[in-house]
């Protein structure tokens, strides 16, 4: 049985979980989040000094609720993790000084954390986690790539977006209709009463030097820009802007791209099963579409549950966890913060002469 205390500070999130690991099972002791959406959507975006702030202000306060929850004791933990790339920096520097001091206090190991190594691990959060090797569709709003887990902590980026990931475009275009932030929730609520299939939009596609396609990649300015022009021709016209409907349109293109990449990946790497992992994963439509299309192409799906798929500290903690069994690693307590850092660096986190 092993225990681990996991913070999460990568943006906006500022989230500490209790996370144990018994018999090849990994429960959740405690989570606890606090979020920063009102005081960043006066902004339209996050603000990373305030960020920075907020997250020295509440993780005191979070640490003491989770063990309160867990029933557990810091000296009865295993070890200490928290995300140390990629993130904004300042944000990252508070979760990880703030586990790697009560590491040292306690003298226990200190784990350091890839962001997208978590998002990985979610599914591991649910009922009945798959086993590798497997497809990901990772989509948030930083991050929208196709990974192949051939085991834990053995992983290669397949396809990726070239220029916004999903959620980032989520995040313009509900700007453009006049739809407050974060721009996913707000699409995909007021997608409900809308027509998916009024507006027809591209999907984009990225071209190769030498002619042809990425078979696996993902654009979405051209989709962005195809959204401005439809709002613009509506106020030329002095018409009213049918939200609905565009929201509508641009959520279930945007689901089907991600889709038909994913079964198309999965499918030409001889994959049995697909994973949908981080904050996007969360999307009605692109849940519904992600199953009933591996469903007809004889593919298992499986997808995070959706209170582990946008940023949280509960899949810092199962990720630690992997890292634990994988190799009894730790990282060392110079181990700084990077704002970037490939997937397939992220054992560089577990050398005791830390890169960064």
């Amino acid at each position: 049985m092993t225990t681990v205390l996991a913070l999460e500070t990568s943006c906006d999130e500022s989230a500490v979980s209790l996370v144990r690991r018994n018999q090849g099972k990994t429960y959740v002791l405690s989570s606890k989040i606090a979020s920063q959406v009102k005081e960043h959507s006066l902004w339209g975006g996050v603000v990373p000094e305030i960020a920075s702030r907020r997250h020295l202000e509440a993780l005191p306060f979070l640490i003491a609720d989770a063990l309160e929850e867990s029933k557990v004791d810091i000296p009865n933990v295993d070890a200490v993790a928290a995300t140390v790339t990629p993130g904004l920096v300042g944000a990252l520097m508070v979760g990880s000084v703030t586990a790697r001091t009560l590491a040292a206090l306690y003298s226990l190991p200190f784990i350091g954390i890839h962001h997208l190594e978590g998002h990985l691990a979610s599914v591991l959060l649910s009922e009945e986690p798959p086993d590798p090797p497997y497809l990901v569709l990772l989509v948030s709003g930083g991050h929208t790539e196709l990974i192949e887990v051939r085991d834990h902590g053995a992983y290669e980026r397949i396809g990726r977006s070239h220029d916004d990931a999903a959620g980032e475009a989520f995040d313009k275009v509900a700007r453009l209709l006049g739809l407050p932030y974060p721009g996913g929730p707000s699409i995909e609520a007021i997608a409900q009463g809308g027509d998916p299939r009024r507006f027809q939009l591209p999907k984009g596609k990225v071209s190769k030097p030498g002619g042809g396609y990425y078979s696996y990649d993902f654009s979405f300015s051209g989709l962005k820009t195809a959204m401005l022009r439809k709002v613009e021709l509506f106020a030329s016209e002095g018409r009213k802007l049918p939200v609905p409907d565009l929201a509508a349109s641009f959520q279930n293109i945007v689901a089907e791209v991600l889709v038909e990449r994913t079964v198309i990946c999965a499918s030409d790497r001889g994959l049995s099963k697909v994973v949908m992992v981080g904050g996007v994963a969360a999307n009605r439509r692109l849940r519904e579409l992600m199953e009933v299309s591996c469903q007809k192409n004889s593919i298992e799906v499986n997808l995070a549950p959706k209170a582990f798929c946008t940023d949280n500290a509960a899949m810092i903690g199962a990720a630690a966890l992997n890292r634990l069994k994988l190799s009894q690693c730790s990282s060392s307590l110079e181990l700084g913060v990077v704002a970037r850092m490939p997937l397939n660096q992220a054992e560089a986190l577990y050398s005791q002469k830390p890169l960064f």
